[in-house]
């Protein structure tokens, strides 16, 4: 990556040194280690709690002693995704970084940005010596992308400023002041692996190349979901023919909308045939469904080895209830202030078949908790009438917003004095640590801005290069204008 041709250069410097530290969600060590190292070695005061969130603090700039104390919080974490014929270790090699026009994207490989160019922007600030600004308590948390389990399992204290800045947001120009809260729902069914009867074809049935994307910034865009496009052809083909199921395998990430998957599945010999014909037919509407949205879907449908089956009692309960589950959105946002925002949303991210079970895994989100309790409860029920083993996190909480916030005060004023134009101040369906923040420091008050990113949780993630001076420059007036304690 050359930094010659990225501005600002001291944070594409120290996103390019980022992009080569392997930091899958839950194996950040490498990551913890090279924070800790460079805090220590810029002679700041840093920590480590026993999650494995750190902490670098930085002392006021002369003049500025008594201003509000504020944290700026990034998570250290990346969704490893990649290309299916892309061969690449996400714990050990490093993100292959190119330039495209305006955009910074990686070779195959989600790029990182999320959140890594909000961890590249604290260390920038860190290491600057020309910028003006109050005592400063930059944090980095582990495993955003799976479980929040940094937020959640922060040692009470770890910070102690007044206002924090979560750099973690994907679109310039809009600062966000609340956040959904969100449950992952877990299905598991056991089987017993048997032979197909006899004189049954086998097929690989299979579909790549949508858009997928994050199942909360993305789930009303309307875009394919792997998962219910397998499920929908195997429900029809089920109630005309009778269809064997081998396996179910699609997704990768739980807060992903499933992007390719794959059935193998067995029919009678003489109904091969037709079991094509349909497959043709329902691909050729499918791809007029989501013309506008994922405009790249490939299918497949070739013979396959034959291979033991799943029960047919198990297979046809699992198709049925991934048929009547609904994916997507369920509510838009009662309160004026967030019209545009989804309140409640759910999707299925992953299933997998291994090891005698298939497990499928679901999201639900919504920033009215009552609401997320009834759509996890829905989603629950299903698959317990169709005898699946349900298992539920204890989730996240939304993050309310603030309507009193000295800091979107501060932070809508300084934005349409650097650009003309007013900012958009909105909510989020996804999830912010700021939910969990907000129950843990209730007097913090906080918002959420970043750079322009596109294609997040997927191969096709890419920065906006442009918007990273914007932020840069919005993030570091903000500092400047933070006020004194009373």
């Amino acid at each position: 990556m050359d930094k010659c041709e990225l501005k600002p250069g001291r944070v594409f410097e120290q996103f390019a040194k980022i992009c080569r530290i392997p930091r899958p969600s839950k194996r950040e060590e490498k990551m913890i280690a090279y924070l800790q190292s460079w805090g220590k070695e810029h002679g700041l005061d840093t920590n480590v709690d026993r999650t494995g969130n750190v902490i670098i603090r930085k002392g006021a700039t002369p003049g500025y002693e008594n201003c509000k104390t504020v944290i700026l919080q990034s998570h250290m974490d990346m969704v490893c995704d990649k290309l299916v014929d892309k061969d690449f270790d996400f714990d050990n090699d490093a993100i292959e970084t190119h330039v495209e026009g305006e955009w910074l994207t990686a070779d195959g490989t989600t790029l990182g940005a999320d959140d890594g160019i909000g961890v590249a922007i604290e260390l920038a600030i860190l290491a600057s010596d020309d910028i003006k600004h109050g005592p400063l308590e930059c944090v980095f948390t582990r495993d955003e992308e799976t479980q929040l389990t940094g937020a959640s399992g922060m040692e009470a204290g770890f910070m102690g400023g007044d206002m924090l800045i979560n750099l973690d947001s994907e679109d310039e120009g809009q600062i966000f002041v609340s956040c959904a809260g969100g449950r992952t729902t877990t299905a598991t069914f056991g089987f017993e692996a048997e032979k197909a009867p006899a004189d049954y074809f086998f097929m690989n049935v299979w579909l790549k190349g949508l858009k997928g994307g994050h199942s909360g910034d993305d789930i009303e865009k309307k875009r394919a979901n792997a998962i219910k496009i397998l499920s929908r052809f195997l429900y029809k083909e089920m109630g005309k023919t009778d269809l064997r199921l081998a396996s179910l395998n699609s997704g990768k990430m739980h807060n992903a909308i499933p992007r390719d998957g794959r059935a193998v599945i067995a029919v009678p010999n003489a109904d091969k045939e037709t079991v094509r014909a349909d497959w043709n037919i329902f691909t050729h509407n499918v791809e007029e469904e989501y013309h506008v949205t994922d405009t790249e879907m490939e299918f497949g449908m070739e013979s396959a080895d034959s291979t033991e089956i799943i029960p047919k009692p198990v297979s046809d309960r699992l198709i049925r209830a991934l048929q009547g589950v609904d994916n997507g959105v369920f509510a838009m946002c009662q309160d004026k202030a967030l019209a545009d925002m989804v309140e409640t949303s759910s999707n299925i991210a992953s299933v997998e078949t291994a090891g005698g079970k298939i497990t499928i895994v679901a999201s639900q989100r919504s920033n009215v908790m009552s609401n997320l309790e009834n759509q996890c409860n829905t989603v629950k029920a299903i698959f317990e009438l169709a005898g699946a083993t349900v298992e539920q996190t204890d989730g996240y909480p939304a993050w309310k917003m603030n309507p009193n916030s000295e800091l979107t005060r501060i932070a809508v004023e300084s934005y349409k004095k650097l650009f003309g134009k007013e900012p958009v101040v909105r909510g989020i369906h996804a999830g912010l640590e700021c939910g969990l923040f907000s129950e843990r420091y209730p007097n913090l008050d906080m918002i959420s801005f970043g750079p322009t990113l596109r294609g997040v949780h997927t191969p096709d993630e890419r920065l906006h290069i442009p918007t990273v001076k914007m932020v840069w420059d919005h993030l570091t007036d903000i500092l400047e204008n933070i006020p004194a304690r009373n």
